[in-house]
C-alpha cells in the first residue's frame, strides 16, 4: 500500500517537473513571483483583473474560431493566393504591425499568431522566425497610437498629452521599425508553394457570425466602452450555449503566467530600493530614456511607465523608452509572452530554440533603436 502511494506521489512530481521544464516562461514567472515575495509582501491590488478577464475572453473567442475552422479558412485562402512562403510571412507580419495600432499588440498576436501556426501545420513550413517578427511588429506598431498598448494609454492620460505631440514623438520610431522589419523580411527564406489546398468550409456560419459579434464586444471592453465583467458573463454564457468544450481547451497556464508576473512586478516596483533609485537617477531626458528601457527589461514596460511617471514630468523620453524597452527580454512586453506561449503549444520541443532566437532578434532591435 505504501509503495503504491509512493509511486503515485513520484508520478505526480514527475508530471509537475515535466510541466515546469516544458513551460519555461511560466516556471521563470513563478520563481520570480515567489522570490519577490521575500522582498515585499504581495497585495491583491497588484493583479490587473481587467487584463486577465479580457485575455480570458479573447482566448475563448479565438479558440471558438479555431473550432469552427474560421482560421483554417483564412489560412487556406491566404495560402492559395501566395506563391511562396516569404509572401505569406510578409502578409502575416504586416497584419500584426498595422492591426496592433487599433486593437492593441496583445489582441493582434492572439489573432494572427494562431493563424500563422495553422498555416505552418498545413504546409509543414517552419514559421518560428515569422512568429518572432510578428511579435516585434506588434510591439513596434502598437507604439504609434495611444490605444495601441497599455503603457501608451497610461502615459497619454496621465500627462494629458494631445494627439499631435504624441504622434510626432513616436512616428519616427514606427518608421524605423517598419523599415527594419522590411529588411529582415527580405532576408527570410523563400520556399515555393506548389500545393493548392481545397478551400475549407466554416463549420457553422451562424455561430461564426455570433462569435464575430462577441469579439467586437470584447474589443469594446478593452477600450473601456463596455464593462469587462459584463462582457465576461456574455462570453462565458455564449461558450456554454454554443460549445462548452472550449472552456477546458484554452491555456490556463497563460493566465497563471500573467498572475505571477503581476505579483513579481508589483512587489519589485514597490520596493524601497527601486523607488530610491528612480527618484535619484531621473535628472534629464537621457536618464529618463535609458532608465525606462532598463526597468522595462526587468519589470516589463507597463509597470515601468507607471513607476517612472511618478518621478518625472518629461513624458517624451519616457514614452519612447518604454516602447523601445518592449524589445529585449521576453518579459519586457507581456505581449511577447503570449506569442511564445502560443508557439510552444504547437511546437513543445522548440521552446529553448524559440527563446534563443527571440532574444537575439529583440536585443538586435533594441540596440538599433
Amino acid at each position: 500500500m505504501k509503495e503504491t502511494v509512493l509511486i503515485q506521489q513520484k508520478n505526480k512530481l514527475e508530471i509537475t517537473f515535466d510541466l515546469l521544464k516544458k513551460d519555461l516562461v511560466f516556471t521563470i514567472s513563478l520563481l520570480l513571483a515567489v522570490l519577490s515575495c521575500f522582498i515585499q509582501p504581495p497585495k491583491l491590488e497588484y493583479i490587473n483583473f481587467h487584463v486577465l478577464v479580457c485575455l480570458f475572453n479573447l482566448m475563448l473567442a479565438i479558440k471558438a474560431f479555431e473550432e469552427l475552422k474560421v482560421l483554417d479558412k483564412l489560412a487556406i485562402s491566404l495560402l492559395n493566393k501566395c506563391k511562396n512562403s516569404k509572401s505569406v510571412s510578409t502578409i502575416l507580419i504586416l497584419f500584426c504591425f498595422f492591426s496592433s495600432m487599433i486593437v492593441t499588440n496583445d489582441v493582434a498576436l492572439l489573432t494572427f499568431v494562431p493563424l500563422t501556426l495553422v498555416i505552418s501545420k498545413k504546409t509543414n513550413m517552419p514559421m518560428m522566425e515569422t512568429v518572432i517578427l510578428q511579435t516585434i511588429a506588434a510591439n513596434i506598431g502598437s507604439s504609434l497610437t495611444p490605444m495601441g498598448n497599455p503603457q501608451n494609454l497610461f502615459i497619454y492620460s496621465y500627462f494629458g498629452i494631445k494627439p499631435v505631440p504624441f504622434f510626432t514623438t513616436v512616428v519616427f520610431m514606427a518608421i524605423l521599425g517598419i523599415s527594419s522589419l522590411y529588411f529582415l523580411i527580405r532576408k527570410l527564406k523563400s520556399t515555393e508553394l506548389k500545393v493548392y489546398l481545397t478551400p475549407v468550409m466554416i463549420v457553422d456560419g451562424k455561430k461564426a457570425a455570433l462569435w464575430g459579434i462577441v469579439l467586437i464586444i470584447i474589443i469594446a471592453s478593452i477600450f473601456g466602452i463596455l464593462h469587462d465583467q459584463m462582457v465576461f458573463i456574455i462570453t462565458f454564457m455564449i461558450s456554454l450555449l454554443l460549445n462548452k468544450k472550449i472552456l477546458v481547451k484554452i491555456d490556463y497556464l497563460l493566465l497563471l503566467t500573467f498572475i505571477c508576473f503581476f505579483i513579481f512586478i508589483g512587489n519589485i516596483s514597490h520596493a524601497e530600493a527601486v523607488q530610491t533609485f528612480a527618484s535619484t537617477s531621473l535628472k534629464n531626458p537621457a536618464s529618463i530614456y535609458f532608465s525606462s528601457i532598463f526597468f522595462s527589461q526587468i519589470i516589463s514596460n507597463v509597470p515601468a511607465s507607471i513607476l517612472l511617471a511618478h518621478f518625472t514630468t518629461d513624458w517624451k523620453p519616457l514614452l519612447l523608452g518604454v516602447n523601445i524597452g518592449g524589445l529585449g527580454t521576453i518579459i519586457s512586453s507581456l505581449a511577447s509572452v503570449i506569442s511564445y506561449k502560443l508557439f510552444i503549444q504547437s511546437n513543445p520541443r522548440e521552446g529553448k530554440q524559440y527563446l534563443t532566437k527571440f532574444t537575439i532578434y529583440n536585443f538586435a532591435f533594441l540596440l538599433f533603436f
